[in-house]
C-alpha cells in the first residue's frame, strides 16, 4: 500500500508540476492588444480613469481569463474625417499591429448634419488602411438621430452596413445599444454614457470581441 501511495503521490506531483509550466506559459505570453480607435464615446468623455470604455473592456475580457490589453485611441469631438488624419500616426505609435481594431466613428458627423457621402468615404478609407496593414476590424455602427428627418437618417443608417459588406468585416449594429432611450445610463448632456452606461455597451460587445480574438 505504501508504494502505490508513492506512485500515487508521483503522479500527483508531475501534474501539479506540468499546470504549473502551462499557467507559467500562458502568462509569459504576450497579451493580446485591442486598438479602440474612435471618438469621446470611446475615450471616456468626462468620466474618471477607469471607467471609460476601454479600460471597462479590458477589465470584462481579463475577467473571463484572456490576457488582454484594450489602447485607448478615442478623442472626443473627432469626426470620421480628423479619425481618417490620425489613423497612420496612431498606429505608428503602438509599435506593434493589433490583434482586433474597433473603430466607432460617425456620430459628431451626424451631430452635425455633415454629408453621409463623406463620412463613408473617410470610414471606407480607414477600413482600408487597417486591412492593408492586416488589423482585423469590428466596426461599430450609430443610428442617426431622428430630428435629421427621415431622409438622413435612412442614408447614415445604411451607412454601416454596407461598408461592413463591403470590407467583409464584423458589424456591432449600434453601439450605443442599451444606453439609448435607458433611465440612469447617460451623463447629465443626455448623450454621452456614464459609468453604468460604458458597462451596458461592454456588456453588449464584449462577447462579439471575445469570439474574433480567439479567432
Amino acid at each position: 500500500m505504501r508504494a502505490g501511495y508513492g506512485g500515487r503521490g508521483a503522479l500527483y506531483k508531475l501534474a501539479i508540476a506540468g499546470a504549473a509550466m502551462i499557467a507559467t506559459a500562458a502568462a509569459a505570453a504576450p497579451a493580446k492588444l485591442v486598438l479602440a480607435f474612435g471618438d469621446s464615446l470611446t475615450a471616456g468623455y468626462q468620466l474618471p480613469p477607469g471607467d471609460g470604455f476601454a479600460p471597462q473592456l479590458e477589465a470584462a475580457l481579463r475577467a473571463k481569463g484572456l490576457n488582454v490589453t484594450v489602447h485607448n485611441a478615442g478623442v472626443s469631438g473627432d469626426t470620421t474625417a480628423q479619425g481618417r488624419a490620425r489613423l497612420n500616426w496612431v498606429l505608428t505609435g503602438l509599435k506593434t499591429t493589433p490583434d482586433l481594431a474597433i473603430v466607432e466613428l460617425g456620430a459628431n458627423d451626424m451631430l452635425r448634419g455633415q454629408p453621409v457621402a463623406a463620412a463613408k468615404a473617410n470610414l471606407d478609407a480607414i477600413l482600408t488602411e487597417l486591412q492593408r496593414r492586416h488589423v482585423p476590424v469590428l466596426l461599430a455602427g450609430m443610428y442617426a438621430s431622428p430630428n435629421l428627418g427621415r431622409v438622413y437618417a435612412t442614408e447614415f443608417n445604411a451607412l454601416y452596413p454596407a461598408l461592413a459588406k463591403a470590407h467583409g468585416v464584423p458589424l456591432y449594429p449600434f453601439f450605443l445599444a442599451g444606453v439609448v432611450n435607458v433611465p440612469g445610463t447617460q451623463l447629465g448632456d443626455g448623450m454621452h454614457p456614464n459609468a453604468h452606461g460604458v458597462a451596458a455597451i461592454v456588456r453588449g460587445i464584449a462577447p462579439t470581441v471575445e469570439r474574433l480574438l480567439a479567432r
